[in-house]
């Protein structure tokens, strides 16, 4: 089944990393996707000490996307890309798995990724994947394919009030 953690709130992320571990806990293996991320982030700090779980990332952060050159997104761009070819060659070799995709919409709405790979992921997603995407504002067409559609909506944030992100509760 296809899961959409999406909206303008925090734990998108969160939530998915919850299912992660509930995953692993019944002897499913996960493979997590972050797109767009490749600064540190506390929950690697875990993922990586779990062995049912593969973490793909960006070994690079380049920031958020209205500070990127173009250079950068095209180099991130090759990067997602081979992560989204590297994730379709995994997902046919008929092992039952979690995969989560990370700021998949960001990525996708961003155009930093090969829409056509990343349809053919979505669309084509085989039977034995329960496949998590997570980020705002997913096309209607990712709607209509999901079984499974969370939204977080932002009513209060520290941020609001000028309060940066915090080290083990933002990220």
């Amino acid at each position: 089944m296809i899961h959409i953690y999406c909206g303008d709130g925090k734990g998108k992320t969160t939530a998915a990393l919850g299912l992660a571990i509930r995953a692993v806990g019944s002897g499913m293996p996960v493979n997590f996707v972050q797109f767009l991320k490749g600064s540190h982030t506390s929950e690697l700090q875990i993922l990586t000490r779990i062995p049912e779980i593969t973490v793909s990332r960006c070994d690079k952060d380049y920031g958020f996307t209205f500070q990127m050159t173009d250079t950068q997104k095209a180099q991130l761009t090759t990067y997602h890309n081979q992560m989204l070819s590297d994730i379709m060659n995994q997902l046919y070799t008929g092992n039952k798995m979690l995969l989560v995709l990370d700021e998949f919409f960001s990525a996708y709405n961003y155009n930093l990724l090969d829409k056509e790979l990343a349809n053919r992921l979505v669309f084509n997603c085989p039977e034995h994947t329960e496949l998590v995407l997570t980020g705002r504002n997913p096309e209607q067409k990712f709607i209509d394919v999901a079984d499974y559609v969370t939204e977080m909506q932002a009513i209060k944030h520290p941020y609001q009030n000028g309060i940066s992100a915090r080290h083990g509760i933002e990220y």
